[in-house]
């Protein structure tokens, strides 16, 4: 495939101009035209990057970028040259998308959690400047609160942190933003939603989900957001003939 092709198609499944994101959603380093073989992974970094290169990939799509406005300007020097040059080097295209991939009700990073957890009648959940990153609906069936942190675990294979009133309540119903949204429990509140998965879990939305008597469960940032840029991949594979691969990584944040 072209690269201007594979650019056209994601830009049409993901709607980034929908997003007024943390930086760039899109092709963020220019490579080759023709495109055989894509790499995929959550974060553009080093060990990523060496691995596209040393698989010969043409491309390489992840979720989280190199750009980003919280950093500012930077010098393409040290550890972030150690990402960049390489890419460069081997004219290898590099697609990040960031908040688009988290919301898509198909393959985004919420929608593809809760296709794991069988869940359904789902939803557009949560309001990020105006727009919603993750997914909210129905549990296959009731379930108690300890139970599903378990099921969790298994899923995301990760330590589970559960912010709860009672861990033996049965509830029905879940939102689901993944990543950092830590603050975004408070949408359970507003659209009487039993319970909230995201990524991480800050000290004082620890306290106040459990006053509030929402479950609130943290699964780790990458564990969360590991599974839309592999259904992104498998998209992809299906649409076009091109050869995919995922690369994995352990971190545990």
């Amino acid at each position: 495939m072209n690269k201007t092709e594979l650019q056209n198609y994601l830009n049409e499944l993901l709607q980034p101009s929908l997003f007024k994101d943390y930086g760039p959603n899109g092709l963020q380093i220019d490579g080759k035209d023709n495109i055989k073989k894509i790499a995929f992974a959550v974060s553009a970094t080093k060990a990523s990057v060496a691995k596209a290169v040393s698989e010969k990939a043409d491309a390489l799509i992840v979720h989280h970028g190199l750009f980003w406005k919280f950093h500012g300007v930077r010098t393409i020097t040290g550890p972030f040259a150690n990402r960049v040059k390489p890419l460069i080097q081997n004219d290898i295209n590099l697609f990040g998308y960031h908040l688009p991939l988290d919301a898509h009700m198909e393959i985004g990073n919420a929608a593809s959690v809760a296709s794991l957890l069988s869940m359904n009648e789902l939803k557009p959940f949560g309001d990020y400047k105006g727009v919603p990153t993750g997914v909210s609906g129905n549990l296959s069936q009731p379930i108690k609160v300890s139970e599903l942190q378990e099921k969790l675990e298994k899923i995301l294979n990760h330590n589970v942190l559960l912010s709860s009133h009672n861990p033996n309540q049965v509830i029905n119903s879940l939102g689901i933003i993944t990543g950092g949204a830590n603050g975004d429990w408070v949408h359970c509140l507003r659209e009487n939603v039993d319970a909230y998965l995201t990524g991480e879990m800050s000290e004082h939305d620890w306290h106040e989900a459990q006053e509030s008597e929402i479950h609130m469960f943290a699964g780790g940032h990458h564990a969360t957001e590991q599974f839309g840029v592999q259904s992104l991949m498998k998209k992809i594979a299906e649409d076009f003939e091109v050869e995919t691969f995922y690369i994995d990584s352990s971190n545990p944040a």
